[in-house]
């Protein structure tokens, strides 16, 4: 049995199932409470039904891994034949996935390095991605973190959402900037910082919100190789005309990833979501 370092991560990576299974990436789900109904985000609650949800305006919440499963995927992998494990998590201020894991690492059979990203969405996953290829040439534990870091270090993410409201209830931003936001019917942009989902920029509509975000993001991009993904929630249209907006602006891109967020992400945003996460190689 060949011996090397794994990666594993949690649903909120949104990574392509093909992209996780090519690079042998595991990814442990976060849950959705619809009601009095838990469910698996990617196996067991759709976008559309989370939207649907949404919408009508019943009680959505979302929960953690518990230690237990981070526990059992870490023993999965070790019996896989992983020497070493390299664990990649949402931003610990969003989230209690990453404590979890930690309590987990202390009983695993291998080394498991649990690393805080302060990421989310495909910020993350381009960390996973990192950590995954170098583990491929060869790298260690320390060197794969060492991956992870660095593009956590250099990638950014902006966010478009219609109201604050569902990142108010669900405490991932502070009463007090969501009254901002909602101030004048101004249009909000958001961004990833230190962990923390923090107020941008206010605009007045929401055509030229989204152009705003085209903007920022293609300045953030520059002239280096980036990699780049658009994320949406039921609005595909949208998202489709940015990727294509920014794929002819930004000179230098790698790749670029369209998807739409699971329902983990849905449920704090809401229908109407736009993201777009600028990743440096």
């Amino acid at each position: 049995m060949s011996r090397h370092v794994a990666i594993v991560t949690d649903s909120t990576a949104y990574l392509p199932p093909r992209t996780m299974e090519r690079h042998g990436i595991t990814a442990v789900p976060l849950t959705v409470v619809l009601g009095n109904q838990a469910l698996e985000e990617g196996t067991e609650i759709s976008t559309r039904s989370l939207a649907q949800a949404l919408q009508k305006r019943r009680p959505v919440t979302t929960s953690r891994p518990s230690p237990q499963v981070f526990a059992e995927t870490y023993r999965q992998v070790a019996e896989s034949g992983a020497s070493g494990i390299v664990s990649l998590h949402l931003s610990a201020e969003l989230s209690g996935t990453h404590d979890a894991a930690v309590l987990a690492a202390r009983e695993a059979p291998v080394p498991v390095r649990v690393v805080d990203t302060g990421m989310v969405a495909m910020a993350l996953g381009f960390c996973a991605l990192a950590a995954a290829e170098a583990a491929e040439a060869g790298g260690t534990v320390d060197e794969a973190v060492t991956a992870a870091e660095k593009r956590a270090a250099g990638t950014t993410a902006y966010f478009y959402v219609d109201t604050l409201d569902y990142l108010r209830r669900g405490g991932r931003i502070g009463a007090a900037q969501a009254l901002l936001g909602s101030a004048l019917a101004v249009k909000p942009l958001l961004q990833l910082d230190r962990g923390r989902i923090e107020l941008l920029e206010k605009v007045r509509t929401a055509s030229k919100a989204i152009a705003r975000l085209e903007e920022i993001a293609a300045d953030r991009a520059g002239g280096a190789d980036v990699d780049i993904a658009v994320h949406h929630l039921a609005a595909p249209d949208r998202a489709s005309a940015l990727a294509d907006r920014l794929r002819a602006r930004v000179p230098a891109l790698a790749d670029l990833h369209v998807s739409e967020v699971g329902a983990v992400i849905g449920a704090h945003t809401g229908p109407g979501l736009l993201g777009v996460v600028v990743s440096p190689r």
